[in-house]
């Protein structure tokens, strides 16, 4: 028998690629499939079939969607996080998560290694390896499309003599789907001046064929974490998969993100994130309700700092444990109700409700009435709040 590896497996070209090249490497191949809740029934079948054709002796699936929202993504809605203030980290932030149950997998069958299909090119890589690394050391790492770097043609033929006709499409574009989100790569995301064809998108193809009629939308939130929508419960879980339904539709959260690789050069991706789009555009203004002014500004500093550390493959850093006490802290009194407005490629935040509410907590009306002030409190406000402007004018202008 030779040497076992656990393929962390999603059931992609690269993927794919991966079992045959391992098993001419003498290995025998589990491939792993950690579902942070990306996949359909269908789509799972197909990725065990595959999994199988292509030779594997074992196929795992790892359900992990309640995982990853409890572990990383009630963070982000806490945070706020978009990175670049467009991009809602939609499958990155997912990595750390499947190298380390693809790790604790590869254990429990008894496997000396662990393989990932990521590029040498892009972050995936660092951020399993960062993770594979810190959780399992034990386990040899193998990264054959890194280090061999096949081209897509060159797979698809490789697949090919291995009796997989892999689909065009799928190897036209590199397409990750998770509970957060998807992300698409192709031809145009390799430059900065292209957008990427309507059917190429995955959620939100066709929705601007036509325009939709509008539709009202009540989200409530519990100490920060989705709960209801039109006053039904639901688990966070499947309030993400519902509102990534109704809203992409609609053809919320499509977007490209341009900016800094973790290799330091800039990379560009397309991605869709209805759910994302819209749970985090609620939050904040939920937030801007109940939380004061030095919470917001502590938070959204820490925050950022998280999204980066997320994005970059370092979820183990301890760091990120102290950041999420302090988001956690902050959503104490983050309840409530928001009510959006979807209309096609847009969605509008009609209103707030929450029993924390400091703009209902206060005796003063904006622009009409003061009620916490007097007329003289605040004409020695006026006085003092540019005091140091003031003082720096007096003495000159700068030369």
């Amino acid at each position: 028998m030779g040497k076992r590896v656990a393929l962390a497996y999603s059931g992609g070209l690269d993927t794919c690629w991966c079992i045959p090249h391992l098993r001419d490497q003498g290995f025998e191949v589990v491939t792993v499939t950690v579902d942070v809740g990306g996949f359909s029934e269908s789509e799972l079948s197909q990725i065990a079939e595959r999994s199988k054709e292509l030779g594997a002796v074992q196929h795992i699936l790892v359900p992990a969607a309640d995982k990853f929202f409890d572990e990383v993504i009630r963070f982000l809605i806490f945070g706020n996080v978009l990175r670049g203030g467009v991009y809602p980290l939609c499958v990155g932030a997912e990595r750390s998560i499947q190298a380390r149950e693809s790790a604790f997998a590869a254990r429990r069958l008894g496997c000396e290694a662990v393989a990932h299909g990521c590029t040498a090119a892009g972050n995936d890589q660092i951020r399993f390896e960062v993770a594979l690394r810190s959780l399992a050391p034990d386990l040899q790492i193998l990264a054959p499309v890194r280090d061999l770097a096949p081209s897509r043609p060159e797979q698809v033929a490789f697949l090919k003599t291995h009796g997989m006709e892999f689909p065009s499409q799928s190897a036209e574009y590199s397409v990750n789907s998770g509970l957060w989100g998807v992300t698409i790569g192709g031809r145009e995301t390799k430059g900065t001046s292209e957008g990427i064809p309507d059917e190429a998108w995955l959620r939100t193809r066709g929705a601007f064929s036509s325009v939709r009629e509008s539709e009202t939308l009540v989200i409530g939130f519990s100490e920060g974490i989705p709960t209801s929508l039109n006053g039904l419960d639901f688990s966070p879980v499947e309030l993400i998969q519902k509102l990534d339904v109704i809203g992409g539709a609609y053809g919320i959260g499509r977007g490209i993100h341009l900016g800094e690789t973790i290799l330091g050069i800039k990379g560009r991706v397309a991605f869709e994130a209805t759910a994302a789009t819209l749970l985090l555009s609620a939050h904040r203004e939920l937030e801007k309700a109940v939380l004061t002014k030095r919470q917001q500004t502590a938070k959204d500093m820490m925050a950022a700092l998280y999204g980066d550390y997320v994005h970059e493959g370092l979820f183990t850093e301890p760091a990120c444990r102290d950041i999420e006490a302090l988001l956690l802290s902050s959503q104490k009194r983050v309840s409530g109700s928001v009510t959006m407005t979807l209309r096609t490629g847009s969605a509008f935040v009609e209103g707030v409700t929450s029993p924390y509410s400091l703009h209902a907590a206060s005796r003063a009306v904006y622009g009409e009435a003061v009620g916490e002030w007097t007329p003289e409190d605040a004409r020695g406000f006026g006085r003092l709040h540019g005091l140091a402007g003031i003082l720096h004018a007096r003495v000159g202008a700068d030369s």
